[in-house]
């Protein structure tokens, strides 16, 4: 079970003194969707100055992302429920994410083919998404489909995007993703074929 990379310590740090209180692992999860949604609002502008609070929204929403589970497990609140409700919200907001980009790209170097790779590279990641919780659920260790290391998960790549926004640098990540985000998906795929 993940809950031991350096976000998670913080945001289990972060999230102790409302255990106990009126906020609820899934009030945290509502504000992590809504702040991943404004963030994919403002990647869509394909306005600068709209990508800066885009980035910082972003590492916001993403850092909810971890503070949610770990008021849940402080709080012994998991639940089927809460565990759907936070991982849908997540897969959809990261999907929606390279959609928005594709989107607001599109009247940039990349013209209209910014919204195909943006379709693309939101419907792999979502699949490659999916399929890892399947890969998850089928070994049944509790372990996670693609473990990190050094203190960080895997997933904490999300966190790199708000500074790739300031930089400037959405356009190569949309192609990367566009590229990775496919092969990703099948080699989880072949993973899952093989359990």
């Amino acid at each position: 079970m993940s809950g031991h990379s350096w976000t998670h310590r913080l945001a289990r740090v972060m999230v102790k003194p409302l255990v106990g209180g009126p906020v609820t692992p899934n009030h945290l999860t509502m504000l992590r969707l809504l702040t991943g949604l404004a963030a994919c609002a403002a990647f869509a502008t394909g306005d600068h100055a709209y990508a800066i609070w885009g980035g910082a929204l972003w590492i916001l929403s993403a850092f909810l992302d971890r503070a949610d589970g770990e008021l849940a497990r402080l709080a012994r609140a998991q639940s089927q429920g809460g565990h759907v409700f936070d991982y849908t919200s997540d897969v959809a907001v990261t999907a929606l994410f390279f959609i928005a980009v594709g989107y607001g790209l599109r009247h940039g170097p990349l013209g209209p083919w910014a919204v195909l790779l943006g379709i693309v590279s939101g419907i792999s990641v979502a699949s490659a998404a999916l399929l890892s919780e399947a890969l998850e659920r089928r070994t049944g260790n509790g372990e996670k489909a693609y473990v990190g290391a050094g203190g960080f998960d895997f997933d904490d790549i999300l966190y790199l995007f708000g500074p790739v926004a300031w930089l400037s640098l959405l356009p190569p990540l949309l192609i990367g993703a566009a590229v990775g985000g496919p092969a990703f998906a099948l080699w989880t795929w072949l993973r899952l074929r093989r359990v």
